[in-house]
Parts: C-alpha cells; sequence; structure tokens
C-alpha cells in the first residue's frame, strides 16, 4: 500500500482528498453500476450541486 505523506525536500506534505476527487470517485462508480458515461455523470453531479448547497461533505 502506499504511504499518504510524500517527503520533500525534508518537509512531509499530505495529499488533501478535494471535491473534485470525490465528484470524480462517485461518478466513476455510478458509471460502472449504470453503463454510463463518467463525464456524463459529473456534469449531472455538478449541475445539482446548487439544490444541495447548505450540505457539506465530510472530508
Amino acid at each position: 500500500m502506499k504511504n499518504r505523506n510524500k517527503i520533500t525536500e525534508n518537509k512531509i506534505t499530505e495529499n488533501k482528498i478535494t471535491e473534485n476527487m470525490i465528484l470524480k470517485s462517485v461518478a466513476s462508480s455510478t458509471a460502472i453500476d449504470t453503463n454510463e458515461e463518467i463525464k456524463g455523470i459529473e456534469k449531472k453531479l455538478k449541475k445539482n450541486n446548487l439544490k444541495y448547497k447548505h450540505l457539506s461533505l465530510a472530508l
């Protein structure tokens, strides 16, 4: 398993999970289940973002 931290010039930086990474992950998983294209699902997820703007992702 890969180490989640990268050592660069004696500094440790953590990889950060972004909202876009989560959207891509959800879209690709859904695409596998539904046999749709990932880009189309991503577009739908981003479009409906305003509907649930008051909710935040648990990162």
